[in-house]
């Protein structure tokens, strides 16, 4: 096989939590563009046919479904509807986050309901998806962590500004990420399904502030925040067969960031 045949997904079919977001909106149309099938799922489903419009018109197979992934039953009926339609599952992509503290002395009960969807969600819709993959082909799993689930958060970069990175539940679950990537990528290691990391630095938007834009790029090698394309390639290349010996890393897509 062609080298660059490895790198297409035609053929396979995938899933992208939090399909409509920042990040997820370049997921989905990296795995789209590369001839993939593509499931995007959250709670918004009006925000997912949004998305999925824009793809239909391009030529692109994207389908929303609903789903609160901090509930197993919820996450059983996406899998279950996926069987329908497809019959099967190649790629996952644990994109979904929720952000609900807002600082470090927010009421618990913010912690609380972050570790439902994003400790006890990620590990519901690993397990049940990791189980719906097919032993005979394998398949993928891709965790977008964060490099604040590497470093800890550095206040230079808020100098100037309103903003703050005192988020202790975010910090939490994406360190945490990259360990439970591990574990994963162990576990279905025989069953060959592989499962990495990706762990992305700061993206840009217009609505930041010049000052922290300023000083968050002075920490970067390229001097410069991700933008909207900057993850389709990785997201490609860890979903697909030019990938199929790279399991259980962390890779940071990051500018350098985390290198300085």
């Amino acid at each position: 096989m062609n080298v660059l045949d490895t790198f297409s997904l035609k053929g396979k079919v995938t899933l992208v939590t939090g399909g409509a977001g920042l990040y997820g909106r370049q997921i989905v149309a990296a795995l789209a563009e590369a001839g993939a099938e593509t499931y995007i799922a959250s709670r918004n489903l009006d925000a997912l046919e949004t998305v999925a419009a824009e793809h239909q018109k391009l030529g692109h197979s994207v389908i929303p479904l609903q789903v609160d992934q901090g509930e197993e039953t919820s996450v059983i009926r996406l899998r279950n509807a996926i069987k329908k339609r497809s019959g099967r599952l190649d790629v996952l992509v644990n994109n979904a986050v929720s952000r609900p503290m807002t600082g470090y002395h927010d009421d618990v009960s913010a912690f609380t309901e972050s570790m439902r969807i994003n400790a006890t969600g990620l590990f519901i819709m690993t397990r049940v998806m990791g189980d719906f993959m097919p032993e005979s082909t394998g398949g993928s799993i891709i965790n977008i962590g964060s490099i604040m689930g590497m470093i800890g958060p550095d206040p230079t970069n808020y100098v100037g500004t309103t903003m703050h990175a005192w988020y202790p539940d975010y910090f939490f679950h994406k360190g945490g990420m990259i360990n439970f990537t591990r574990f994963v990528a162990s576990f279905y290691g025989s069953k060959g399904v592989r499962c990495n990391c990706v762990s992305p630095g700061g993206l840009y938007q217009s609505s930041m502030p010049d000052e922290f834009v300023n000083n968050y790029c002075s920490r970067t090698i390229l001097d410069r925040l991700a933008n909207d394309t900057d993850l389709k390639g990785i997201v490609v290349f860890l979903a697909s067969d030019a990938s199929a010996y790279i399991t259980g890393v962390n890779i940071p897509v990051d500018g350098g960031y985390t290198s300085k």
